[in-house]
């Protein structure tokens, strides 16, 4: 998808949030528990490791090793859909105001990630996740959640935001089977059908999903 971009105050308490350095964001933002880096695979045991990087700090490798993982889990996806494969989404993820939670194992391979921003969408303050790609041998293993997790305790941590949103292609009925079941709903800004000039029937590929967020246990 394309990340707008729209003018804002400098008092904006999104704006403040992207302005910060990786490790005011996780000290602010994610407040994570300690040892929240390391996380080990329920049934091998494991051991990887996370962190959470703003684009500015990710390495070449690193990002080039993210596009290698959306291309393999999802370009045939993009390729179905009216939206097209196309080489602009290197372009797109590397938007300075990303940040992405990497999984790496114990080579330093990455084996995973999400990449998210705090961003105004249609006027309204959200966290939007733009990416969340997995291996096969991480699906199923509660990792996928604990990585929405975060972008959930961002969101709580962050004035004025009250939702979780992103964009799930209608083809992947797994993963609009997973955000249903972490509460992801269909957003009211979601594309609908409807019947274009000539009469021909519009319907769209992909649904945007987002979740509010609960801060009774802030």
């Amino acid at each position: 998808m394309t990340i707008k971009k729209r003018p804002r105050a400098p008092t904006d308490p999104l704006e403040t949030a992207n302005r910060q350095s990786d490790e005011d964001f996780i000290r602010n933002y994610l407040k994570p528990s300690e040892g929240w880096t390391k996380w080990a695979h329920p049934r091998t045991e494991a051991p990887y490791t996370l962190s959470l990087k703003g684009v500015p700090s990710l390495t070449t490798a690193e990002l080039a090793a993210c596009f290698a993982l959306v291309e393999k889990t999802s370009s045939a996806d993009y390729r179905a859909s009216s939206m097209g494969w196309s080489p602009f989404k290197k372009t797109e993820m590397k938007s300075p105001d990303l940040r992405y939670i990497l999984v790496t194992d114990e080579s330093g391979s990455l084996r995973g990630f999400t990449s998210f921003m705090p961003t105004w969408e249609e006027g309204e303050p959200v966290i939007y996740c733009y990416e969340i790609h997995l291996e096969d041998d991480l699906r199923g293993t509660g990792l996928a959640g604990l990585l929405m997790g975060f972008l959930e305790t961002v969101a709580v941590n962050i004035p004025l935001i009250e939702k979780v949103m992103l964009t799930c292609f209608l083809r992947n009925a797994k993963a609009v089977a997973f955000y249903k079941k972490l509460g992801f709903v269909k957003d009211a800004i979601s594309p609908q059908e409807r019947r274009l000039r000539g009469g021909k029937l519009f319907v769209p590929d992909y649904v945007i999903m987002s979740r509010t967020i609960s801060r009774t246990a802030t």
